[in-house]
C-alpha cells in the first residue's frame, strides 16, 4: 500500500512537470498562443508563429486518451497539491530545494557532456557541483551561477542521441509523464540510471524524494498549462507541436562540438 501511495504522489510530481514543460508536434493548423513565465512557453510562443513541425503519430488514438487522462489528473489531483504546497512553502525555500535537486542531477549532465565530446562543459559541471555543494551548502544555494558565471548545461540523453543522428521517432504521450518521443523516452530511461535518487533505499523513499522534487518544481509554473490550453484550438495538437518544436530548437541551438 505504501508503494501505491508513493506512486500516486510521484504522479502528482510528474504531472506538475508536464504542466511546466508542455511540448508538441504538428499535423494541424497553426495556433497563436500566449503563455506564462516558463522559459519553455516563452520560447514556444516565438517558435509557434514561425513554422510547423511534422512528426509521426501512429499512436494518436491512444495518445489522445493518455492526454485526456493526464489533463484530468492535473486538474483534479496535481494542481490542488501544487497550490497547497505553494502556499505552505515560501518561495526562497522552494528555490533552495530546486537548486538542491538540480545539483544532485550533476551526473546526468556530466556523462552526457562527455558522450557529446564536450569535455570542458563536463569539467564546468564538476566545478559547479563542488562549488554549490560546499559554498552553496549542499547545493541549496547556486553560487556557481550567481557568483562565478557557471550556469548548468542542461544536457540529457535525448539531446545526446539527437547529436548522434537519432531522429525523434514517433510521438508518445505517457500517463503522468506527459509528452515525449521514442528517442526522448529512451533518453529519459537512460538518464534515470544516472540520477542518484534512483539508488535511495527503500524504494518508497526514492519515490517520495522524486515526488517531492516534482511538486516543488511544478509549484513555480501553476497556471502556465491552463493558459496554454485556453489559447489552443486543439490542445492535443498544440501540445504535440510545442513539444517537438521546443526539443528541435534546443538541439539546433546547442550542436555537439567534439572540440569543446
Amino acid at each position: 500500500m505504501k508503494k501505491v501511495y508513493g506512486l500516486i504522489l510521484l504522479g502528482v510530481l510528474m504531472m506538475a512537470g508536464c504542466a511546466s514543460n508542455g511540448r508538441t508536434l504538428n499535423t494541424g493548423p497553426t495556433e497563436t498562443v500566449g503563455f506564462g513565465d516558463d522559459p519553455f512557453f516563452d520560447a514556444l510562443e516565438e517558435e509557434y508563429a514561425q513554422r510547423q513541425v511534422v512528426i509521426s503519430d501512429p499512436l494518436e488514438p491512444v495518445n489522445r486518451v493518455m492526454f485526456g487522462f493526464n489533463d484530468v489528473f492535473y486538474f483534479w489531483v496535481a494542481k490542488p497539491v501544487l497550490q497547497t504546497y505553494e502556499h505552505a512553502v515560501p518561495r526562497p525555500a522552494r528555490i533552495g530545494i530546486r537548486n538542491f535537486f538540480d545539483n544532485l542531477a550533476t551526473p546526468v549532465r556530466v556523462v552526457n557532456n562527455l558522450l557529446q565530446g564536450k569535455n570542458e562543459q563536463a569539467g564546468r559541471e564538476i566545478d559547479r557541483f563542488v562549488t554549490n555543494t560546499t559554498v552553496g551548502v549542499l547545493g541549496f544555494g547556486d553560487p556557481a551561477t550567481d557568483r562565478y558565471n557557471l550556469p548548468p548545461s542542461r544536457e540529457n540523453l535525448g539531446r545526446t542521441l539527437s547529436g548522434y543522428g537519432f531522429g525523434d521517432g514517433f510521438y508518445i504521450v505517457w500517463p503522468l509523464l506527459g509528452p515525449s518521443t521514442l528517442r526522448d523516452s529512451v533518453g529519459m530511461a537512460g538518464d534515470a540510471f544516472l540520477n542518484p535518487v534512483r539508488y535511495v533505499k527503500p524504494i518508497e523513499a526514492s519515490i517520495g524524494i522524486s515526488a517531492a522534487n516534482g511538486v516543488n518544481k511544478g509549484s513555480f509554473y501553476i497556471g502556465d498549462y491552463e493558459a496554454f490550453k485556453e489559447a489552443s484550438i486543439d490542445p492535443y495538437v498544440a501540445m504535440r507541436t510545442a513539444y517537438v518544436q521546443y526539443r528541435n530548437s534546443e538541439n539546433q541551438a546547442r550542436p555537439m562540438n567534439p572540440e569543446d
